[in-house]
């Protein structure tokens, strides 16, 4: 798959949480899909949605400052403002499997001003 249709299919993932619209990234994911974070080691696809979906509601947008492709991997760093106006950052590594992604892995970063 060219890469750019990953990195598109990346940032459609983000962008599910940006319009709330839960239907956009579940045609992203495997059916095995699997997330990791520091607080989450290795959830399911199930568990995702009951832990990291309702964060859609926080969130008012997302500024991409890295979007790379490497193999079956898209790395992307963002600044992301939630509604309530605080913005973060943080870098995540998506795995895919052909068009879907089959793993997520998020390294938390900083709050910023």
């Amino acid at each position: 798959m060219p890469a750019q249709d990953r990195v598109q299919i990346a940032r459609d993932s983000y962008g599910a949480y940006e319009s709330g619209d839960r239907s956009v990234i579940e045609d992203l994911l495997t059916d095995d899909f699997t997330f990791y974070s520091p607080a989450d080691l290795g959830i399911d696809r199930a568990r995702y949605f009951e832990r990291c979906w309702p964060n859609s509601e926080l969130i008012e947008s997302f500024e991409f400052k890295r979007l790379i492709e490497a193999g079956d991997e898209v790395v992307v760093t963002y600044e992301s403002t939630k509604t309530d106006g605080n913005r973060f950052r943080n870098t995540e590594v998506l795995t895919f499997e052909g068009d879907k992604i089959r793993r997520a892995e998020v390294y938390f970063g900083w709050d910023l001003e």
